[in-house]
């Protein structure tokens, strides 16, 4: 069975909010830009996931929030405390725990960067990969019965995207 994880690091936060907890910050007007973006990027590939897994910030909740509007039928999201700058071996204990056919999971980086790269059998030629900056998005397929069985480097890139090449 192939499974697909479709994995985005938060759009672009706001530092200017005077927010004491950065828990809180929200989507400057770039990040919000570049869901507006991504979000159709995604509909117009057919990347609908079935399952949202996403860390409990303001910021990549409202990415979610934005994404979701161009995604018709997407359920609600599973919001996890553990996301919340997470390393890497949090980030595969709960992908491993995931039971859609196709999982998107938002989270931050510097785990998330960390994550994509030991998720792949090879690293997208991609010039921005290394990075994962803001709303970054890579679409990679496993082939695997369930994400139970999901080790490092199992991963077959499929796309990576980051907004800029859709606006500037």
């Amino acid at each position: 069975m192939t499974l697909r994880l479709i994995l985005l690091r938060h759009a672009k936060s706001s530092w200017d909010d005077h927010i004491d907890e950065d828990h809180d910050r929200v989507l400057n007007d770039r990040g919000r830009r570049s869901c507006d973006a991504i979000g159709p990027w995604l509909a117009g590939h057919g990347y609908v996931p079935d399952e949202v897994l996403c860390s409990t910030s303001l910021r990549t909740r409202e990415t979610w929030d934005r994404l979701s509007a161009h995604l018709p039928g997407t359920p609600q999201p599973t919001l996890l405390s553990e996301l919340y700058l997470a390393d890497t071996h949090t980030l595969f204990n709960v992908l491993s725990e995931a039971a859609g056919k196709c999982v998107a999971l938002i989270a931050h980086n510097p785990g998330i960067g960390s994550f994509a790269a030991r998720l792949l059998n090879a690293r997208p030629a991609h010039p921005q990969f290394g990075r994962f900056p803001t709303l970054a998005t890579l679409v990679a397929d496993f082939d695997l019965p369930a994400w139970s069985d999901l080790a490092p480097h199992m991963g077959h890139a499929r796309d990576f995207i980051v907004p800029r090449e859709l606006i500037d």
